[in-house]
């Protein structure tokens, strides 16, 4: 199935094209970047060259930059489903966090992203900050179960755009036509200082099971330069649709290492909404105040339940694997629901869903969101990961010979999603900057004896002298 990738490239190309189809690419409504994926990713096919190291450029950092992970993960339903568990519950509490921040205004957060760029740099970390990230993000399994369950999922994820029933496309489908009918991926990369002494088991578990083989930059000549190429790989791998992960001045010449992952998502729904049944329609906001919007709706058979007074529909995409779960308070219990909104809540509401026919009304909507997320996890117990003078990271890299330290100066996360009656295109993207801070050598180490003079340093008068023998006995 073509994919939904662009590059810079692309706008070179489209002059080869006929006059209408070059100035809707280039101008295209939400609709028309849907139908023409297809045309998109064949331009796109030749036109990304391989990965140099240490790498400067936006023309040297490119799709190549990840990889597939080296190892095919041995991991049983059990181990899966307790991965799920725990990450679902970091979503939700993730999810929390970020909710208080502005609660009037529209939220997506992508956790799966947020999780595995995480994960990437919990595998460097060591002693309190491993245990408090650990405890953070929900992690319960070990680390070699926890790395390769992590390679499972995404594998298993990234399948349902090759493992789709095409017998659940709608009877007049186009494939030359309508949209890519369903697509998925979660990709990662890392982008490491040349030379730096990062320590071979960690490339390695990246190998294995993120496909993040280290793409070698110069963060300390072009810290500027690198972000911006990595944004552009981003960029590529979210249909443009994550343009500026990392914002100016996230990356310095301190940066030793930006772990990133980048999901997308496409899908059309199984049962699409009729364009002429979607008419305006008043919707009352958070605050009361009210709009006209305007308003998809369709008479259909779909998974739903009434849970404690609360409404919820699950409109399934094609294939069945992947579905929205829409759940709406009663009017005036949202704010006091949202916040015990678990997932055990989660699981009783997904439990009781059951076939029922009838009307879904649905406005069409299109928004994007914008993190830091180092508040949101230091409130979840990260807090020493961020903190240059605590933070460890010694299975990251030697630091022995360094005479600094590692710690996470920011983790930034980027969403968007857009719904029509067609369907659902969202995007994700995270990454976790890693700076190194120099320590001043140590100087003195009075862990012994010592002598002690107090002078008058202009005329170099000695006033006192003494000497310290025993601390301890000095202290009570």
């Amino acid at each position: 199935m073509p994919r939904g990738r662009r590059s810079k490239q692309l706008l070179k190309d489209l002059f080869v094209l006929p006059e209408d189809t070059r100035r809707r690419l280039l101008n295209p409504t939400r609709m028309d970047r849907r139908r023409y994926l297809s045309v998109s990713s064949a331009l796109l096919a030749g036109a990304l060259a391989g990965c140099t190291a240490p790498a400067t450029s936006h023309a040297e950092i490119n799709a190549s930059a990840q990889s597939t992970p080296a190892r095919q993960p041995d991991v049983d339903d059990d181990t899966l489903a307790e991965l799920v568990a725990g990450t679902n519950t970091f979503a939700l509490d993730l999810f929390d966090e970020l909710r208080t921040a502005d609660d009037a205004e529209n939220l997506l957060v992508s956790p799966i992203s947020a999780t595995i760029a995480l994960t990437m740099t919990y595998a460097g970390a060591g002693g309190t900050t491993r245990e408090q990230m650990r405890e953070a993000v929900g992690y319960t399994l070990d680390d070699d179960q926890l790395h390769a369950a992590f390679n499972e999922l995404q594998r298993t994820l990234s399948s349902r755009e090759k493992n789709f029933d095409e017998d659940d496309l709608p009877a007049d489908y186009d494939e030359g036509d309508d949209p890519v009918p369903f697509e998925l991926s979660l990709v990662n990369a890392i982008w490491g200082q040349a030379g730096f002494p990062f320590r071979d088991e960690y490339r390695t578990t990246l190998e294995n099971h993120y496909g993040g083989g280290l793409n070698q930059v110069d963060f300390v000549e072009n810290p500027d330069g690198i972000r911006k190429a990595i944004n552009a790989w981003i960029a590529d791998q979210t249909d443009d649709r994550i343009e500026e992960l990392l914002p100016a001045g996230s990356v310095s010449s301190q940066t030793v290492l930006v772990l990133t992952n980048a999901i997308y998502f496409m899908a059309n729904w199984r049962h699409p909404f009729d364009e002429g049944q979607t008419e305006p329609a008043e919707f009352t906001a958070l605050d009361g105040s009210t709009s006209t919007v305007q308003m998809m709706s369709q008479d259909v058979q779909v998974p739903a339940a009434t849970v404690d007074g609360v409404q919820a529909v699950e409109l399934p995409y094609v294939g069945g694997t992947t579905g929205m779960l829409i759940v709406a308070p009663p009017a005036g219990e949202f704010e006091a629901y949202e916040r015990t909104f678990d997932v055990e809540r989660l699981g009783r509401i997904v439990d009781a869903l059951e076939p029922q026919r009838g009307y879904v009304n649905l406005p069409r909507f299109e928004f994007d969101s914008e993190f830091k997320l180092e508040s949101s996890l230091e409130a979840l117990g990260m807090t020493d990961a961020f903190d240059p003078n605590a933070a460890d990271f010694s299975r990251m890299a030697d630091l022995s010979e360094t005479g600094g330290n590692l710690f996470v100066d920011q983790v930034y996360h980027d969403t968007y999603i857009a719904v029509d009656e067609q369907g659902t295109e969202a995007a994700a993207a995270t990454g976790s900057v890693v700076n190194f801070v120099s320590r001043p050598p140590t100087l003195l180490d009075a862990d012994r004896p010592f002598l002690f003079v107090i002078r008058d340093r202009p005329t170099g008068t000695v006033l006192f002298t003494g000497h310290v023998v025993d601390a301890n006995a000095a202290q009570e």
